[in-house]
């Protein structure tokens, strides 16, 4: 048994242990793509019938630790909207991409069809005002960065993470693409566009091992420049409207 074998079965125990009752559910994430190490943990979306509750849990299952995303079938259709809201569609990629560990009845099958046709629909477009803070809050990372002499090393280590984190942000909305947290940050920036995406996490890596700030500001400025420049005299962000 290979190692995506090994945590197919551990994640069908896992639902059949823990949710006899469940109407389908799949295996997302790295086990499913084949990519898990030893310490891994599992990514398991899980349809419950609705007389039960759709939540997020984190157990652990014969040693190993899993993630559970649980969604009543009522629920699907709003939470996979609020999912997409968030321009990261977590969930939305579980079942698009992941492995269906149990479907007696069908309804992973077309939990997947919605998943998917969102996907392809893509992340919404940032309002406005979203776009102008992000423009606005990156400015200030890469001016603060610029600034930072490299004596002040976790300052600086620190500025370099805020001001990739919003020039990916900031590049895949504009590329109309799916973005990402944690690991899942280089990876949907490198989608989205590879030879920017690229640059900047170069310049991320220029800043950690030489202490040099400035491939990250030249591409941060690329990323401001496609978005309308650099935002600091002018901006307003109001309370209230």
């Amino acid at each position: 048994m290979n190692d995506q074998d090994a945590c197919v079965a551990q994640a069908t125990d896992l639902v059949a242990t823990h949710f006899p009752h469940a109407l389908g559910a799949v295996l997302g994430g790295s086990a499913a793509q084949g990519r898990a190490t030893p310490s891994s943990d599992l990514d398991v979306a899980v349809l419950l019938p609705d007389s039960d509750t759709s939540r997020r849990e984190v157990i652990r299952h014969n040693g190993r630790l899993a993630e559970l995303f649980l969604n009543t079938l009522a629920d699907v259709p709003e939470f996979f909207e609020w999912d997409r809201a968030r321009r990261r569609g977590t969930v939305l990629f579980i079942y698009d991409q992941g492995l269906t560990l149990t479907d007696p009845h069908g309804h992973v099958s077309r939990t997947r069809e919605q998943a998917r046709a969102l996907i392809a629909a893509g992340p919404p477009m940032l309002t406005h005002t979203e776009r102008e803070q992000s423009r606005y809050s990156l400015t200030c990372y890469m001016d603060d960065l610029r600034d930072t002499p490299s004596t002040n090393r976790h300052e600086q280590l620190v500025l370099a993470d805020f001001t990739l984190r919003e020039a990916a942000h900031l590049l895949t909305a504009h590329q109309g693409a799916w973005t990402g947290i944690g690991k899942w940050l280089p990876r949907r920036l490198l989608s989205a566009d590879p030879a920017l995406g690229k640059a900047l996490l170069q310049g991320h890596r220029a800043v950690a091992e030489h202490a040099d700030p400035m491939p990250l500001v030249t591409m941060a400025e690329q990323v401001l420049d496609l978005v309308g420049g650099p935002q600091r005299e002018g901006y307003a962000h109001f309370w209230r409207k």
